[in-house]
Parts: structure tokens; sequence; C-alpha cells
């Protein structure tokens, strides 16, 4: 009897049949015979390979995910766990054990230390696993090291930093004794940015009466100290001006009062030059009345700071008043001159600060003042005198300090 599938294939060979018309029924007949056979044997043999060899849908577990991920660095007692998108059978690996709970499986170590190919095997499927068992090796961290504040320079100071600079020139204005030009290396150190007024050493003067104009022992000074005061009074309306015709021991004895010191020679030098390499001025190297009291324009002092600074914030560093340094003078002193904090002589500035009054050799002296002309107000100008001298108008100083 045709089932179903049978009785359709005969219905749509007959509607075949009729639609082409055969004029002869026998001939159909034969043909629809051998056509009917042919489904019956097709038929029959989708039977058999249905009943022998049906294939069924693939239904074996997916494996979703790994963590830690593969490709990761891992300790040897580490955990994995993969996750499958339903319940994966049988599981086997090739290192370790592996537990399953549902679609997750738990695989713990140990695991061999190196590289690690690790296998899943589990019903209808299989999956490698690469990973890196040992312990990261851990790259020190260095601590990072704040940088020290920058120290706070006193009231009326400014802070010249530490480092290298070129002391000294080699042009065509300048003398013997400023060659060679040199590296020098300083520590960073504190200096007045202006010269010491008059103000400023009548107080000093009040409080010291040693040093008084008509008291001061002749070893400290000759008979120009303080020419231009009357007493202890400085000219009037002259407060602010640097204060003039001092020796090196007066200046010496106020900045012991005010627990500052004189600068020394290169300390002066790079404070001058305000971190400019080669030039001639404190500012660069023209110079103009602008910049500087100096050739005798104005006939007398200014008040200090009447002129722009430096790139340091210094004032007056060139004309005005020359200016004392803490050094013994010495032609020859570039040419042989220490690379760090030199002084000349004794290269010590606690020895000299502590026995300035039993110092007798020549000073520094520079910058020069309102009456130099142009080439004495180069930032390389080099000039000696004796400690006792103050004999001319334009004759002062201002004061350095150790950064402790």
């Amino acid at each position: 009897m045709l089932n179903i599938i049978e009785r359709r294939w005969v219905l749509l060979l007959f509607m075949w049949v009729k639609k082409r018309k055969f004029v002869c029924i026998g001939e159909t007949m034969k043909t629809l015979l051998r056509i009917y056979a042919s489904v019956i044997v097709i038929m029959f043999s989708i039977n058999i390979v249905g009943c022998g060899e049906r294939v069924e849908d693939d239904d074996s577990a997916l494996l979703l995910r790994a963590n830690p991920s593969p490709g990761s660095t891992l300790e040897e007692n580490s955990t994995i766990t993969v996750t499958f998108d339903r319940y994966p059978g049988s599981v086997q690996v090739n290192i370790g054990t592996a537990i399953i709970s549902g679609t997750t499986v738990t695989i713990k170590g140990p695991f061999p230390k190196g590289q690690l190919k690790l296998t899943i095997t589990w019903d209808g499927g299989d999956r490698d696993l690469t990973y890196t068992i040992g312990t990261p090796e851990q790259v020190p961290i260095e601590p990072e090291i704040e940088p020290d504040p920058e120290p706070i320079a006193p009231d009326g100071m400014v802070l010249i930093p530490e480092g290298e600079f070129e002391m000294g020139s080699d042009d065509g204005d300048a003398d013997n004794d400023e060659q060679p030009v040199h590296t020098v290396f300083l520590d960073a150190f504190f200096i007045d940015e202006n010269e010491v007024t008059n103000a400023e050493f009548k107080d000093f003067v009040l409080a010291n009466p040693a040093w008084q104009k008509n008291q001061v022992d002749e070893r400290f000074a000759d008979d120009n100290y303080l020419f231009d005061w009357q007493g202890n009074n400085y000219p009037n309306d002259q407060g602010d001006h640097p204060v003039r015709f001092v020796s090196w021991y007066a200046a010496m004895a106020y900045a012991v009062w005010v627990d500052k010191r004189l600068p020394t020679e290169a300390e002066w030098e790079k404070a001058a030059r305000g971190g400019l390499k080669g030039k001639k001025y404190p500012w660069g190297n023209d110079i103009t009345a602008k910049r500087a009291n100096y050739g005798k324009r104005l006939g007398h002092t200014t008040p200090v700071g009447d002129y722009p600074p430096n790139d340091y914030g210094v004032y007056d560093m060139a004309g005005n008043v020359w200016e004392w340094c803490l050094d013994a003078y010495l032609s020859d002193f570039y040419a042989n001159s220490p690379r760090e904090n030199p002084v000349a002589v004794d290269n010590n500035v606690e020895n000299i600060v502590n026995d300035f009054e039993n110092i007798v050799t020549n000073r520094v002296l520079r910058g020069s003042g309102w009456n130099g002309n142009p080439e004495w107000l180069r930032a390389s100008n080099r000039h000696g005198t004796s400690p006792d001298f103050a004999g001319i108008g334009a004759l002062g100083f201002r004061c350095a300090k150790d950064i402790e």
C-alpha cells in the first residue's frame, strides 16, 4: 500500500502525463509504469538509508571562554575556569585536574613552569589553551625622587643657582688679567638685589661706633672714609643711594654684622652675567644710558634699582659704584683658578671672614661706577687695590650669603 509520499509522487506524474497529452494511451501507460517503478526504487533506497545511517544534528557543547584568558602569565598553583554553552559531558585535560560543575569546568594545577599548552577534550570537541607558568619578573620601581625645594631667598636678596658658567673674556677689550676664559662651577648662593645704601650703612655705624667716620682705626680705612658724610649723617636725600667712600674692611665688618659676607669674585661675575654666556655686559653686548649710570653723565650716584635688573633680578651690577669682593687680587689668577668655588690665595671663605681684620693683601673690585668708561663696566673687567682704600667717590659694595 502506498504511503503518503508515494501517493504524492504518483499524482505528480499523472498530472505531468496529462499535460503532455500523449496520443497513444498504450505508450502513455508504458511510460507511466517505467516512471512509477523508478520512484519505488528511489523511495526504497531512502528508507534503507534512514533506517541504517541517518545523520542527526551536531549537539556537542561549545567552549565559550577561559579565565584567565589564553596568553596570560600564571603562577604554578593557579586555577583556570572554562565555560561551555551547555553541559560538556566527559572532560579530560593533559595537565592538571578538571572538575565539572554544570557548564563550568575548573582546572587546577600545579602546572609546570614555562610555556604551557593545555589541551581540553570533551564530548564532541577539543581546544588548546596556551599560558606562561611562572611568577612574572618584577621590574623594580625606582622611587620617584622629589627635587629639594628651591631655597627661599632672604628679604632683599636673590638666589643664584648652582652650576657652571664661563668666567673671563677673550674679546678685543679684555685685559690680560681677564684671561683665559675658563669654566667655573659654583654652589648656589644668595646675593643682594641692590648695593648697600647710605641708610643701611648708617644703621651699622650707629650700632658699631668703632666704624664711625671719626673713630675708625686707621688700619682699616684711609682719610677718605665716608668722605661725603657729616659725622654719622649721609648727604641729604641720598638715603637710597649706594654708600661710597667705603674700605674693604668696613664692607666686611658690615657684612658680618648682618650675618652675610662679601661675594667671591667668581660669585660676583656669575651674578653679574645673569645667566648670559659670552656677553660683555650684564644685559648683552651694547651699552646705553638707559642701562646703567656711567661715564660721568649724571656726575653722581643714583638711587639703587633705578636701572633695569639683569636676568637674575640683580640691579646695578655695572655702574653706579665699584663693588668690593672677598678675594685677594691676583693678576694671573684666571690661569690657575680652581674649577669649583674658586677663592684666590686662601681658597677658604670661612677663614677670610673670621680673620678679615688681619688681611693686608690687595682685594678685588668689580663693576665700575658712575664715573667709569664703558670698558670698565664689562662683566669680566677686574681691578685690585689695598683693603684700606676708600679714596674715590664711587667705591661701595653689596653682600652675599651661603645657603645653609
